[in-house]
């Protein structure tokens, strides 16, 4: 039997209840573990506000949310000897996995595409009031599905800097082999919140030759600048569609961005960025996942320049292991430690949501022990 805490989510616009449940056991192929800590991402607030229905992907309520997590084996159910790469698990191991589940079979998992998988199932969707109950972060463990991906966090990778891997970090990086970034191009990030942080990192260690940041947050402008960028543009300063195309045009040598990612979450974001772009520019989509929210565009500037838009969901589950591997090589080049920063326990959480939505903190922590 393990009995551990969940921060219930019962609905939208409702404070998070913490609740003590139970555990019968761990099943064969399952693995139980101990949460270390769990960022709040993006899509953490949208279900916190209801502006993100995890219903429409199977979602139930009440939930347990928290994605973006990392921690230790507990226990390991039967017939899990080692993670993903062959290295052997034991109790105490400290891992990462992708917070959804591939079947492996379906014809989008043999064709390599399991981010797409056709039975997916995802952490936060499960139910908080029936067995297992630890089905999202925010609580004291979280019991992964036999069969997930799963990965060891590397000894000289710590839990404040390994906690981004799972969604951030590999979200962008797969976003960016996506739309193919090359050697030697321009590449214009909107938004310096986490996502848009470790996009700014990943395009420099791609060979990005300038890479410029948007955002409206001195904080984040700063920490940009110190991911990486080689230009900021303040919204504040730039108000306008106009001057903040402009400004990019003069960045570029007139020609434009060569790639663009888009991590800020609003559909508006999406046609100033696709202006961004010079010929045969390539338009990373990964912010917006409110469904139903919409945007105008001149379709003619689209095609008569050759763009690309491609949308990035989730990520193929190997990229996870290729960004511990970023971590480790980059742990002490960036200030990965100043992403999640923020900590907060768990009976904080409606305090650490908070805190979230006004961007006190680049990536608060729900920190269990």
């Amino acid at each position: 039997m393990f009995t551990g805490r969940i921060a219930r989510f019962d609905a939208p616009g409702k404070p998070f209840e913490i609740e003590t449940v139970n555990l019968a056991d761990v099943g064969p192929g399952e693995i139980l573990i101990k949460v270390a800590r769990t960022n709040i991402c993006g899509s953490d607030l949208h279900a916190w506000h209801g502006t993100f229905a995890t219903g429409g992907l199977g979602g139930q309520l009440p939930t347990v949310l928290g994605h973006e997590m990392v921690g230790a084996v507990e226990k390991l159910g039967e017939g899990v000897t080692a993670d993903s790469n062959g290295v052997g698990l034991k109790k105490g191991s400290r891992v990462v996995f992708p917070y959804f589940f591939c079947c492996h079979r379906c014809r989008n998992c043999l064709a390599g595409r399991r981010n797409a998988c056709l039975h997916l199932k995802m952490a936060m969707l499960g139910r908080a009031d029936e067995p297992p109950h630890f089905v999202g972060g925010y609580g004291d463990y979280f019991l992964l599905p036999a069969g997930a991906v799963v990965y060891t966090v590397p000894d000289n990778v710590s839990d404040d800097v390994a906690s981004g891997a799972n969604c951030a970090l590999s979200q962008v990086m797969y976003g960016l082999e996506r739309v193919d970034q090359q050697l030697g191009e321009t590449v214009v990030v909107q938004g310096a919140g986490a996502l848009g942080l470790y996009a700014v990192a990943v395009a420099k260690a791609r060979g990005a030759a300038r890479v410029i940041a948007i955002d409206g947050v001195p904080e984040r402008l700063e920490l940009a600048t110190a991911f990486g960028a080689d230009s900021v543009i303040d919204i504040n300063e730039a108000a306008t569609v106009k001057d903040r195309v402009k400004l990019i045009r003069g960045l570029t040598d007139g020609h434009g961005a060569d790639v663009v990612v888009e991590v800020v979450g609003a559909p508006a974001a999406i046609d100033e960025g696709l202006k961004m772009l010079g010929q045969f520019g390539r338009y990373a989509e990964i912010g917006n996942i409110n469904i139903g929210k919409t945007f105008e565009f001149d379709p003619s500037r689209f095609v008569f320049a050759n763009k690309t838009m491609v949308g990035v969901s989730l990520y193929e589950p190997s990229v996870l292991s290729r960004a511990l591997n970023f971590l480790e090589q980059h742990r002490d080049t960036l200030p990965l430690h100043r992403l999640a920063a923020a900590q907060y326990p768990l009976e904080s959480i409606n305090e650490a949501f908070a805190a979230a939505e006004g961007k006190r903190d680049v990536r608060a922590s729900i920190v269990p022990a």
